[in-house]
C-alpha cells in the first residue's frame, strides 16, 4: 500500500501517520507474517529507541483502521500481516515452523456447508491450519 493510502486510511480513522507507525507498517509488510517481537526487531534496525509497547499500540491502531490483521498461528503471540484483497489461510508447519499462505477460496465449499448446517458465517481471515510442510513430511523417519 502506498504512503498516501496509509495517510488516507489513518486520517479517516482519526489518526495520523507518525514515524513509528510508518516503521511498524513497513516492518509488517516486509516480514509478511510477524509477531510483535519480530516486528520490533525489524523496526529497531532503523529506530533503536522504539520499544515493544510502541509496537503493540501501533499494531492496535493499524488493525482498527483495517491496515493489518492478526492470526493466532502458534501458541505464543499473534502473528500480524498486512491486509490486502487476498484473503488467505495460514498453513503452519509443526516441524520447522514455516508459514505458508493459500487462497481462502479453497475452503469455500466447506464454509458453505458449515453455513447451511449451522447458520454460522465464518471469518476465514484468522484461520491457521497446523501440520507438516512437504519438506518435513518427507524427512519423517520410517520405522522398520
Amino acid at each position: 500500500m502506498a504512503k498516501d493510502q496509509w495517510e488516507q486510511r489513518l486520517r479517516a480513522g482519526g489518526y495520523r501517520i507518525t514515524p513509528q507507525r510508518q516503521l511498524v507498517l513497513e516492518a509488517v509488510e516486509g516480514l509478511r507474517h510477524g509477531t510483535p517481537e519480530e516486528i520490533l526487531a525489524e523496526v529497531q534496525r532503523t529506530a533503536s529507541g522504539v520499544n515493544l509497547s510502541t509496537v503493540y499500540r501501533n499494531l492496535e491502531v493499524l488493525e482498527e483502521v483495517g491496515m493489518v490483521t492478526h492470526a493466532h498461528i502458534g501458541h505464543g503471540a499473534p502473528t500480524y500481516h498486512a491486509v490486502d484483497d487476498h484473503v488467505h489461510i495460514h498453513l503452519v508447519c509443526d516441524g520447522c515452523g514455516a508459514v505458508q499462505s493459500i487462497d481462502a477460496e479453497i475452503a469455500e465449499a466447506f464454509l458453505g456447508e458449515v453455513k447451511v448446517a449451522t447458520g454460522f458465517v465464518t471469518d476465514i481471515s484468522h484461520v491457521a491450519l497446523h501440520g507438516r510442510c512437504a519438506a518435513c513430511d518427507v524427512n519423517i523417519p520410517v520405522a522398520p
